[in-house]
């Protein structure tokens, strides 16, 4: 195994990547518009097999949204996703100018939040925060 990190992963790889640990299927042209929307992506590669990718959605301002820490199932275990993880937000803190100060947060899946514990993230609620919230919107 010899994992290397890029900054691109496709749409087909985004894709299959959300498919092998089981989540929402998403078009082909949403899963584009996901990507050359995010603000900062990192993928894991195996040769040229994709393994994992995570991404950045910012508004450039105060928030950013660590979204999409996905590695395939046979890679977990292996570091991958630390260093995923270590990359994006070492390039986060390389964007900020002097001074700022960023609401770095993001959805954990179930069972996975002593994984994010690691890099300084807080489980909520808390003494300061309430829940995180989400809904899904379709439009059929």
């Amino acid at each position: 195994m010899n994992i290397t990190y890029t900054d691109h992963i496709s749409a087909e790889d985004y894709t299959k990547l959300r498919a092998s640990v089981g989540w929402l299927a998403i078009c082909p042209e949403q899963a584009e518009a996901t990507l050359s929307g995010s603000r900062f992506v990192i993928a894991a590669k195996d040769g040229e097999h994709t393994v994992g990718m995570a991404r950045i959605v910012s508004d450039g301002g105060y928030i950013c949204f660590l979204a999409d820490v996905i590695v395939l199932p046979e890679y977990q275990g292996k570091g991958i996703g630390n260093g995923i993880v270590s990359r994006l937000t070492a390039i986060v803190k390389d964007s900020m100018k002097s001074g700022y100060r960023i609401n770095f947060v993001l959805l954990s899946a179930v069972g996975k939040e002593g994984f994010y514990e690691r890099f300084g993230f807080t489980k909520r609620p808390n003494d300061q925060f309430g829940h995180g919230m989400q809904q899904w919107l379709e439009k059929e």
